[in-house]
């Protein structure tokens, strides 16, 4: 099934075969069309299900099309838990909507708050937001929602599980009642269940894959070991793993930095990734993982 069959525009067709995609993913063709419908829609998949796209697609469309009256502030809001997941929805806005003329802003904490403000005068047609960081904008009167038309809760367990529930409640309050909101989440644990109850109208559900199960061609491995021996079997798996890029987690932000010199002094070009850097060195840090200027990424 190509995208045009899923009811969305030329432009927007052309903006995702031009980043390379011709076939909708499942969680696309299931959430497409309802929410290109109005409707309301609690969506869950797996990560690298292609969930971004799932929601960006029909709200591009959404707000591609000439609103009624002439909108004061932005249609369409999209709120993420980190700073990278807000940049990377911006960036899927951006790429899919190459060819619309809609304006995107992405707020997000940890940077100088004077460029986003002159983002928002600009009237932007979406705005993509940390909790955090838009409750601030909202405070100062930088942006206001009186014509919102579309929320989006972007990993909306993730968000719960950060503590972001009364952010994301006082956010609430400043949208109007009228409004399309569509929730993606991993897993429908009970909090996010509660949440949806509370937001949505009949919604539509969907659900791709098992709850939890990794995605499909993941495969897993356990390798139970010593704690003095992890670095060295860490190193000899990366010598013997042919993967381009390799992200490795751990527990706490002092042994990724840990981790990630280890590895350096055995040769391997790694670098770390935590909420103790600064935002120019985090987006550094992923930018060269992207580059491949860096194989391994700790974080």
């Amino acid at each position: 099934m190509p995208f045009a069959h899923l009811g969305l525009s030329e432009p927007i067709v052309n903006g995702v075969e031009r980043a390379g995609y011709t076939e909708p993913t499942p969680i696309q063709r299931q959430a497409i069309p309802p929410i290109l419908e109005g409707k309301d829609v609690i969506a869950t998949a797996q990560t690298g299900t292609g969930k971004t796209a799932a929601f960006v697609l029909p709200v591009l469309e959404r707000l591609a099309r000439p609103s009624d009256t002439k909108p004061r502030g932005p249609r369409g809001l999209v709120l993420a838990p980190t700073r990278e997941l807000a940049l990377q929805v911006e960036e899927s806005v951006r790429t899919y909507g190459r060819f619309l003329k809609l304006r995107s802003v992405v707020l997000y904490g940890g940077v100088a708050i004077g460029p986003q403000v002159q983002a928002l005068r600009a009237h932007p047609d979406i705005v993509i937001a940390t909790p955090g960081r838009l409750l601030d904008h909202l405070g100062r009167g930088n942006v206001r929602f009186c014509d919102l038309e579309v929320l989006v809760l972007d990993e909306a367990d993730r968000m719960l599980d950060m503590g972001f529930l009364p952010d994301i409640r006082r956010i609430l309050s400043e949208l109007p009642a009228r409004r399309q909101n569509l929730l993606f989440s991993a897993t429908m644990a009970r909090g996010v269940e509660a949440l949806a109850r509370s937001l949505m109208q009949s919604p539509v559900r969907v659900s791709i894959g098992v709850e939890a199960a990794p995605a499909e061609g993941v495969s897993q491995a356990l390798y139970p070991v010593a704690g003095h021996l992890k670095t060295a079997l860490l190193a000899k798996l990366l010598e013997i793993t042919p993967h381009k890029s390799v992200l490795v987690f751990t527990r706490t932000k002092r042994g990724a930095e840990r981790v990630a010199r280890a590895l350096v002094k055995r040769g391997f070009p790694a670098i770390a990734l935590h909420g103790d850097k600064t935002q120019s060195q985090r987006e550094r840090a992923l930018q060269g993982f992207r580059d491949r200027k860096h194989r391994i990424l700790v974080a």
